[in-house]
C-alpha cells in the first residue's frame, strides 16, 4: 500500500478511535437517544438531498434504519453513557465475531478451525472483561454486545440486499431512523430542550463530530481505500481501532487499565484478528 494511501487508512482508524471518546464527551450533556437523534438528523440533512435512492428500495432502508441506526447506533450511545470508553470500544468490536455466526447459520459460510478458534478467544475475551471492575453491572454490557449484534445483523443485511452507495445508504439510514430515535428520546428521556439550551461547545462538537468526521468523512476515505485495494490489506488495519480508543479513554478519559481489560481486550482483538486476516500459503523454496 503507497505510504499515502496507509497514512489515509491511519487517519480513518484514528477518527472512530476517537469517535468512541467523543460520544462518551457528549452525552455527559446530551441525553443518549437525544444526542443520536441530532446526529441522524445532520448526517440525513448533508447526504440525502446529493444522494436520491429508487423507492424500491425504500423498504430494506426502513429494515436497516431499525438494526444499524436504532439497534447498533442508539444503544451504542446508551452503553458508551455507562461504560468506560475503552470497554464500550472493545465490546462493540464483538459485532465481527456475531456477524461470523450469522453469516455461517443463514449463508451457509464455512466457519473453518481459523474462524472457530478466533470466535472462541473473542468470546473468552468478553468473559475477561466482565468479570473486571470496568462494567459496574451486567446492564452496560448487555446493551454494547446488543450494539454489536444489531451492527452484525446490518452487515448481513448490507450483503444481501441491494446495492446502494454508502454515503446514501448511511444518508437515507439515517433519515429513517430520526423518527424511532426521536420517539424513543420522548418516551424515555426527560429534559431534552434543557439540554439543548445548556449544552456546550463539546456537547454540539460531538454531534458535528460523529456527524460529519466519523459517518461522511471517515467512511468517505475508507470506501474509496476498499476500491483501490484488496480487502484483505485494508480491513484488519479495523483491529487498532479499540488499542487506540483504549488508549484515548486512559488518557483523556481517566480509565482504568486493569488486567481484566488489558487481558480481555487483548483476547478479543486477537479473536477478531484471526476472522479478518487471511493467512497466504508460503510457497516452496525451488
Amino acid at each position: 500500500m503507497p505510504l499515502r494511501d496507509l497514512l489515509l487508512g491511519l487517519l480513518v482508524i484514528t477518527i472512530w478511535a476517537l469517535n468512541i471518546i467523543v460520544i462518551k464527551m457528549g452525552v455527559i450533556e446530551l441525553p443518549p437517544l437525544l444526542m443520536t437523534t441530532l446526529r441522524f438528523m445532520l448526517v440525513a440533512i448533508l447526504l440525502v438531498p446529493f444522494y436520491p435512492v429508487a423507492r424500491s428500495q425504500l423498504p430494506f432502508l426502513l429494515l436497516l434504519s431499525f438494526t444499524f441506526g436504532t439497534l447498533h447506533f442508539a444503544l451504542l450511545f446508551i452503553g458508551l453513557g455507562q461504560s468506560e470508553a475503552g470497554t464500550g470500544a472493545l465490546l462493540v468490536q464483538m459485532g465481527t465475531p456475531f456477524a461470523t455466526l450469522l453469516a455461517v447459520i443463514f449463508l451457509k459460510e464455512k466457519l473453518g478451525p481459523k474462524r472457530l478458534v478466533g470466535l472462541l478467544l473473542s468470546f473468552a475475551g468478553v468473559i475477561v472483561l466482565a468479570g473486571g471492575p470496568t462494567l459496574p453491572s451486567p446492564l452496560p454490557l448487555s446493551i454494547l454486545l446488543l450494539s454489536a449484534f444489531g451492527w452484525a445483523v446490518s452487515q448481513l443485511l448490507i450483503k444481501r440486499g441491494p446495492a446502494i452507495a454508502p454515503l446514501a445508504l448511511a444518508g437515507w439510514v439515517a433519515l429513517l431512523a430520526v423518527p424511532q430515535v426521536a420517539i424513543g428520546s420522548w418516551l424515555f428521556e426527560n429534559g431534552q430542550w434543557q439540554a439543548i439550551k445548556e449544552a456546550s461547545w463539546i456537547g454540539w462538537g460531538a454531534v458535528f463530530y460523529t456527524a460529519v468526521m466519523s459517518s461522511i468523512v471517515a467512511y468517505g476515505i475508507w470506501y474509496a481505500l476498499l476500491r483501490r485495494h484488496p480487502v484483505n490489506r485494508v480491513v484488519p488495519m479495523t483491529l487498532l481501532v479499540p488499542v487506540l480508543a483504549v488508549g484515548l479513554g486512559a488518557l483523556l478519559m481517566g480509565d482504568s487499565l486493569g488486567i481484566h481489560k488489558l487481558a480481555g481486550g487483548g483476547l478479543v482483538v486477537a479473536g477478531i484478528g484471526l476472522i479478518l486476516i487471511r493467512f497466504r500459503k508460503r510457497r516452496p523454496a525451488l
